[in-house]
C-alpha cells in the first residue's frame, strides 16, 4: 500500500487555522494552487512569501498579512486584493479619515513631530514602500484604528483626534495587509 505524502506546505490564518495543505515545494505554488483551487484564503499569513510571478486573479486575500512579502512581478493589482483601503485609490473628490495626535496636536509616534491645527494643510515628503506598515509620513487611519490605538495606549485621555480630508493623489501608500493605518502626503 502506498503511503500519502504528507502536505509540505501549510497556509495559515493569524490564529493558526490552516486554510490550505499543499503537496507543492514552495509557499508560491501552494498559494497559486489554492488560487486556482478557489481556496478561501481571507487572513492569510503570507509574510515573508515570495509570490514573485504569481498569477492571483479571484484570490480574496483581504486582511492577509502580506509584511515583508516578496511581490515583484505578482498580477498588479494583488495589492488591491491585500487591503480593503485600496479602492481609495479609486475615489474622485474629498476623502476623510481620522489623525490621533497628542493633547497638543503633534504626531505622537513621529521623530518630526508634525503639528497639526483644525483648517490647515499639513504637508510631508511620506515613504510610497506600501511594504512598510510604519515609516516617515503623515499617518491617518480609519475611526476604529484610532479607538483601538487609544484603548492599546492606556486610553491617554489627553489625546486629540482630528478628522482629515485629502484626495486620492494625496495617497503616499497603503501598506499590503494594512490594519487600517495609511500614509499621505498632504
Amino acid at each position: 500500500m502506498k503511503r500519502k505524502k504528507a502536505p509540505v506546505v501549510q497556509i495559515k490564518r493569524w490564529d493558526g487555522t490552516v486554510l490550505w495543505s499543499s503537496d507543492k515545494a514552495t509557499v508560491l505554488e501552494a498559494v497559486v494552487e489554492a488560487v486556482a483551487a478557489g481556496a478561501y484564503l481571507l487572513g492569510a499569513n503570507l509574510s515573508g512569501a515570495n509570490l514573485s510571478g504569481a498569477y492571483l486573479s479571484g484570490a480574496n486575500l483581504s486582511g492577509a498579512n502580506l509584511s515583508g512579502a516578496y511581490l515583484s512581478g505578482a498580477a498588479a493589482y494583488v495589492r488591491r486584493l491585500a487591503n480593503p483601503l485600496q479602492l481609495l485609490r479609486d475615489q474622485v473628490g474629498p476623502i476623510r479619515l481620522f489623525k490621533l495626535t497628542t493633547s497638543d496636536a503633534k504626531s505622537p509616534m513621529s521623530g518630526t513631530k508634525l503639528s497639526y491645527a483644525v483648517g490647515a494643510t499639513v504637508a510631508n515628503d511620506a515613504d510610497e514602500d506600501e511594504t512598510k506598515e510604519c515609516s516617515h509620513g503623515i499617518h491617518v487611519a480609519t475611526l476604529d484604528w484610532c479607538i483601538k490605538q487609544y484603548l492599546a495606549e492606556g486610553r491617554n485621555f489627553s489625546w486629540r483626534l482630528f478628522e482629515v480630508e485629502f484626495s486620492a493623489t494625496d495617497i503616499a501608500a497603503i501598506p499590503y495587509g494594512g490594519d487600517g493605518k495609511i500614509r499621505v502626503h498632504r
